[in-house]
């Protein structure tokens, strides 16, 4: 070639990259806008570390339309490539709504694949920017099956490298059954829907008058069905959220967690034994107790909307990443409903999966009785939690503050599932029941016929809560490590953590995937 051949072939290259990078219609991306709506390249922007990304196949599109003399556009509605994320790399896949509603077809579908794939093979995390129509009509069953290509890249993915799908806005069909799988799922709240059939489908199947927002938008799924594990107020929310849980997993299985900056965890922590109520009856607030136990500004809730009787979270204690499972008196006494036990159940599993350690944090009436959660399957549910603690082979640690109480206790990290230190409160409560109920079955007649029932029932309970309840006597079998004061907790987590961490990872094979529950 001549030099002005060259030159030439150079400027036409150039031209298909600036095409490919343009995306759709200035229309279209007027109306993006318009609905509040980052561009795709302004999202990928705000997702990997400035200068960092590196796209991939930009240049690749559908086949032409024999019955159509519109061009196809480079890129096809989906944008791959991998980049940086603090430092470490990752992929993503990302749909372009501006370039036909961003429906995925066999060349954009094909984009999506070789990111899975790439990922997998190098062990980094994917995450997908999911705003899309759905699968291309005009392109029939090919469109239809990538869904179902990429659901299998999922199963392949899960418990291997960290996987999060961004819903920034609609997603619905086969489509949504993709992000599901997928560990967490970050909605933004105006803008995002996820459901499996919409609005008009519904209207025409069943008669039933719904809307987008009242069906699957942002809150329903964060707040009512918990598909989402986190709802962000705006997209750049959402993926500030993702690069921040990032931070707390590894790449891939065969990796520790990151480590934060390291923090001190020598001192006493007075504000904890002010926490504690004056009375048993009373809640106590765990995330308080978090707070104070964990590095400042370390806790990042998962699923702070959905069943807010258990707490569930990524943390630091003295810069190591954690996970915390706990219940929350302040909400339903911190009893465990069908709900519950599933949400702790899978964020369990996710952190064994990618080698976080787990800090569980009691404080537990037992599980919730009655025909509504019996008949939704309370066994069934509640056998998911105590599978995913007895399951889990990372470093556990656990806490008990003040209730643990029959199933509850075992449940809820106890030495009998596995745990590897268990410490409790003065104020822990370990027995079957909580004394006044005990009181009620063990001394009814003796109540009944009583001068003073009150009396005798304070007395009665003092005596059981001495006899059956005091952590000391668990302590006395071994199933407590030790009883220590409230003050002293942080310390001792965080020598514990630090002293199991030194054990060897699990087999570099994966354990196992993270299902959802």
């Amino acid at each position: 070639m001549t030099a002005d051949e060259v030159r030439a072939r150079i400027a036409e290259l150039d031209s298909r990259l600036a095409d490919a990078r343009d995306g759709g219609s200035p229309r279209a991306v007027a109306r993006q806008r318009e609905a509040g709506k980052l561009t795709v390249r302004e999202r990928i922007g705000l997702l990997f570390d400035p200068g960092s990304f590196a796209e991939i196949d930009a240049l690749v599109r559908s086949r032409p339309d024999p019955d159509s003399t519109r061009a196809r556009p480079y890129g096809d509605g989906m944008v791959i490539g991998h980049g940086l994320i603090e430092g470490r790399p990752a992929f993503t896949y990302a749909h372009d709504f501006t370039v036909q509603g961003g429906s995925m077809g066999e060349a954009s579908g094909g984009k999506v694949l070789k990111a899975m794939d790439l990922a997998l093979q190098t062990g980094c995390p994917i995450i997908g920017l999911n705003d899309s129509g759905g699968a291309r009509i005009q392109e029939g069953v090919a469109a239809v099956g990538f869904y179902a290509e990429l659901v299998r890249r999922n199963v392949a993915a899960s418990g291997i490298v960290p996987q999060l799908s961004l819903i920034l806005g609609p997603c619905a069909g086969g489509a949504a059954y993709s992000p599901a799988i997928t560990d967490f799922v970050i909605m933004a709240e105006r803008t995002a829907h996820m459901f499996v059939t919409g609005p008009d489908a519904v209207r025409a199947a069943l008669g039933e008058d719904t809307d987008m927002d009242t069906l699957g938008g942002g809150r329903v799924n964060a707040t009512i069905s918990g598909n989402a594990h986190h709802l962000a107020a705006d997209e750049a929310d959402a993926i500030a959220f993702a690069r921040r849980l990032l931070g707390y997993l590894p790449s891939n299985h065969t990796e520790r967690p990151p480590e934060g900056p390291a923090c001190d965890t020598s001192a006493d922590v007075p504000a904890l034994a002010e926490l504690i109520p004056g009375s048993s009856r009373k809640p106590l607030n765990v995330a308080a107790v978090i707070e104070n136990l964990v590095d400042p500004g370390s806790f990042l809730e998962i699923q702070p909307r959905y069943a807010r009787n258990m707490l569930c979270g990524f943390a630091r204690i003295g810069g190591l990443s954690i996970g915390i499972v706990a219940n929350q008196p302040t909400h339903k006494a911190g009893v465990i409903d069908g709900r519950a036990a599933e949400k702790a159940a899978r964020f369990i599993r996710c952190c064994d999966g990618f080698n976080v350690p787990i800090v569980t944090l009691v404080d537990v009436p037992g599980f919730m009785p009655g025909t509504t959660e019996e008949h939704a399957g309370m066994i069934r549910r509640g056998a998911k939690l105590a599978y995913a603690f007895a399951e889990a082979t990372v470093p556990r640690v656990t806490l008990v503050l003040r209730k643990a109480y029959g199933g509850g206790y075992g449940v809820m990290g106890s030495k009998h599932l596995g745990a590897d230190m268990n410490f409790a409160w003065p104020t822990a409560e370990i027995a079957v029941m909580g004394a006044h109920a005990a009181v009620d079955i063990l001394h009814r007649a003796e109540l009944a016929t009583a001068a003073e029932p009150e009396q005798a029932r304070a007395k009665l309970m003092e005596d059981y809560q001495a006899r059956y309840g005091s952590p000391y006597l668990a302590a006395e079998r071994g199933f407590i490590d030790a009883v220590i004061p409230p003050a002293d907790s942080r310390r001792q987590i965080a020598a514990a953590l630090r002293l199991l961490s030194r054990r060897p990872l699990a087999a570099r094979t994966a354990k196992h995937g993270n299902i959802p529950l």
